[in-house]
């Protein structure tokens, strides 16, 4: 099993910035994708943004060039960069990531975490 954390939720004005972070544990070995999802009140989760262990990156259109993912492999975290933020992005973020044994792929979730962009 994989264990996901996130930190780095809270309350911001349009135009603020947060970082988000996503830590991993248990068993962590074969981790390869790691990404960011959001959900908002009467919506569908949608993907926000993904990286490979490789460093190849992903985006969703409504958050291009103000979100930034990164990853430490070193410390299994991924983060989440967001600048010039909109009321629109508030919504519940999940770290997911996904781990391959084989030809089996496992997919984890974090537990989410809170993010209000208001005045």
């Amino acid at each position: 099993q994989v264990q996901l954390v996130e930190s780095g939720g809270g309350l911001v004005q349009p135009g603020g910035s947060l970082r988000l972070s996503c830590a991993a544990s248990g068993s962590i070995f074969n981790i390869n994708n790691m990404g960011w999802y959001r959900q908002a009140p009467g919506k569908e989760r949608e993907l926000v943004a993904a990286i490979t262990s490789g460093g190849s990156t992903t985006y969703a259109d409504s958050v291009k060039g103000r979100f930034t993912i990164s990853r430490d492999n070193a410390k299994n975290t991924v983060y989440l960069q967001m600048n010039s933020l909109k009321p629109e992005d508030t919504a519940v973020y999940y770290c997911k990531v996904r781990r391959t044994m084989g030809i089996i792929l496992d997919y984890y979730w974090g537990q989410g975490t809170q993010v209000t962009v208001s005045s």
